[in-house]
């Protein structure tokens, strides 16, 4: 499947504002990509692909989530905002085949982290975050700090949206946690002072 044929099925999925996301999503984690020394055409599928399932309904994510070894269960105990990036990796080695374990990992993360992120995995959850279409409070000051340090960046973001679920009341997903303390113990161990993360 050639990428206009692939834009095609993504705008398929979702409403025109969010497909506009995705066009953000892909061209800036493209421009981080060549910042930061990952592949740029990795980075560009997982950015066009990681919403591909955010806009299908609950009852079609659990099931593929129930039915899927890869993706745990205790998913279905947290918001189903989560569920879509799971779901979204899967459905795209299944459905697009779509192999390249590098992109299908961004995918499936991007929406949580994990401890261990690899660098396109960094790059997707960021591009998510900070694409030009986002206006949120916070933001502009993670875009400048994407533009010096890329694991500051994302302690920045992972700190902000942890405090934004913790004063909604929402519980937590116990690897976007997890994500963040990586995070800080990698740029503790460069000998690096953490940026204010709350």
């Amino acid at each position: 499947m050639d990428r206009e044929e692939l834009l095609k099925r993504v705008q398929e999925q979702m409403p025109e504002h969010r497909f506009t996301h995705t066009q953000g999503v892909a061209s800036t984690a493209v421009r981080l990509a060549n910042q930061y020394g990952a592949n740029e055409d990795d980075a560009e599928l997982a950015g066009i692909l990681h919403d591909y399932c955010k806009y299908w309904n609950k009852e079609k994510m659990q099931e593929i989530i129930e039915q899927t070894n890869s993706i745990p269960k205790d998913l279905l105990l947290f918001d189903k905002e989560l569920w879509h990036a799971p779901v979204a990796a899967c459905v795209a080695e299944k459905e697009l085949g779509i192999y390249n374990p590098d992109v299908l990992s961004a995918i499936r993360f991007h929406t949580s982290g994990r401890t261990g992120m690899s660098l396109l995995e960094k790059i997707v959850w960021l591009s998510d975050y900070i694409e030009p279409g986002r206006i949120f409070p916070g933001v502009e000051e993670v875009r400048l700090l994407a533009e010096q340090n890329l694991d500051q960046a994302l302690i920045k973001a992972f700190g902000n949206t942890i405090s934004f679920l913790a004063k909604q009341g929402k519980k937590i997903y116990p690897l976007t946690l997890e994500a963040y303390n990586d995070l800080v113990q990698q740029v503790k161990l460069k000998g690096e002072e953490v940026s204010d993360g709350f």
